[in-house]
């Protein structure tokens, strides 16, 4: 009995032992787990969140606001944001258990730079972290954000003088590829319509109140070149009856009859009407042309191509092309009576037989002015001035020219593989070879590094274009002279 009572005696005070250890080890996995708790509230509560802090100056933390109010849109994108594999094991484990390199980790993404007004990102704030920060809200009309959002995006500056387009407006839409026209359109723009083609499609709707000379991509990503149509487009693309003076050769006969401001021109032959707006242009508010027109239908489409330019015209400009020609539908070689008590600077004819006209047209030409023939074939120009030999006319031809006009191509020399060509320089030393060709390799990769490559690296190539306008006409100029 004596000796079973101390083994009883240190059974209980092993039993004993065991509770007390058991009962620590409680605690303490019970203060784990209340820090734990703890760290996922201060997650909930400061969330990583994107926001603009500013540095007080003073040192006083606890005078420091917080706001902690989130819209709906950042909740959801808090609550969408993948956690860092860092983010997820610093998050479950409580701060005096992770290791000085993870702290430094953590530090390092929770510093805030010294500058005011800047943004940051905030991660795992905690109470203490966030002394000495001031998060403005979103309500508030004096902070930045409110000011940026009340900031509206500046428009493109219009220069003096300049319009945008607008309804009624014709305006001419193209698209090159590799130096050539793929694509070149003349069309009205108008409200409800779309341009068509075969790289997609724009609306006119969001082509007006756009500044001219600017692309635009279509529905397929294109970029289309929209710009208004010049005198010189609207003769190409205009409605014709018959074949137009061109303008090159327009430019010609202008040159020819020296035509300015004021001056009265008889044109007979009045066509598509081509001829008859390059000489209202050329006359102005002071000048006036009379247009001959045997053919109705001819005379119908002169007028209508002279109407719809004048209407393009006063709204891009803002002003009235002049009116001061005057359509007339006769055969001039027996309307004598309509050009009685008339005289003209100069004289354009534009016609099949233009030496059956001549003798009732030299009469009301000016002493010392020009009559412009426009031919199309050497025959035409032979029986014209068989014509003025025969009828006796005081008129000498001065020159029979015919214009062409050469187009060339002129690009950067390109490789098969679409780089950039280089310049060879002379090797002047067989023992430089090797850095010559040092030099152009890293030339090369340069240039294909380089979106534009320094002046004078590329070397270009011209030649002549492949499709050229072919012969159009002869130009005749006769000067009548006094006998």
């Amino acid at each position: 009995m004596a000796v079973q009572m101390p083994f009883t005696g240190l059974l209980m005070v092993h039993r004993l032992v065991r509770v007390c250890t058991h009962s620590q080890r409680h605690l303490r996995h019970r203060d784990v787990l209340l820090k734990l708790t703890n760290c996922r509230r201060e997650r909930r509560t400061f969330s990583t969140c994107s926001m603009k802090c500013t540095e007080k100056k003073g040192d006083d933390s606890d005078s420091s606001l917080v706001s902690t109010e989130l819209t709906p849109g950042q909740e959801l994108s808090r609550r969408r944001r993948p956690l860092s594999p860092l983010e997820r094991i610093s998050s479950l484990l409580p701060l005096d258990a992770l290791s000085p390199e993870v702290m430094q980790l953590r530090d390092q993404d929770q510093q805030v730079p010294k500058d005011a007004n800047i943004q940051v990102s905030v991660t795992h704030c905690t109470q203490e972290d966030s002394g000495g920060i001031e998060i403005p809200k979103e309500d508030d009309a004096e902070s930045p954000l409110a000011s940026d959002a009340a900031v509206k995006p500046a428009t493109s500056p219009i220069l003096p003088g300049e319009s945008l387009l607008t309804f009624g407006e014709l305006l001419i839409a193209e698209y090159q590829r590799k130096g050539r026209a793929e694509f070149r359109k003349m069309f009205q723009l108008q409200a409800g319509t779309r341009l068509q083609s075969s790289w997609g499609i724009i609306l006119h709707d969001s082509i007006a109140g756009q500044p001219a000379g600017q692309f635009l991509k279509t529905t397929r990503g294109v970029p289309i070149f929209i710009r208004r149509a010049s005198l010189e487009d609207y003769v190409l693309f205009m409605k014709r009856g018959p074949a137009i003076a061109y303008p090159k050769d327009a430019s010609t006969m202008l040159m020819m009859m020296d035509v300015t401001e004021g001056d009265c021109v008889l044109e007979s032959g009045s066509g598509s009407g081509a001829m008859s707006l390059f000489l209202s242009r050329a006359v102005g508010s002071k000048g006036r042309v009379v247009s001959f027109e045997i053919r109705e239908d001819h005379h119908r489409r002169a007028v209508l191509n002279y109407k719809r330019w004048r209407t393009s015209w006063s709204l891009r400009r803002g002003e009235e092309w002049p009116d001061n020609v005057e359509f007339q539908i006769a055969d001039l070689s027996v309307a004598s009576s309509l050009l009685a008590g008339q005289g003209f600077n100069a004289v354009a004819l534009d016609l099949i037989h233009p030496h059956l006209v001549l003798p009732t047209v030299v009469p009301h030409l000016h002493p010392g002015a020009v009559c412009a023939v426009y031919l199309a074939n050497i025959t035409q120009v032979t029986d014209l001035l068989e014509g003025v030999r025969c009828s006796a006319l005081p008129l000498l031809c001065e020159r029979i020219i015919e214009v062409p006009v050469r187009e060339w191509v002129v690009s950067p020399a390109l490789q098969k593989d679409g780089q950039f060509c280089t310049r060879k320089a002379p090797i002047l030393h067989k023992d430089s070879m090797v850095e010559e060709e040092e030099m152009s390799d890293q030339l090369d990769k340069e240039l294909r590094r380089e979106e534009h490559p320094p002046f004078g690296s590329i070397p270009y190539i011209a030649r002549p274009h492949p499709e050229q306008m072919s012969h159009t006409a002869f130009l005749v100029k006769l000067r009548k002279c006094v006998s």
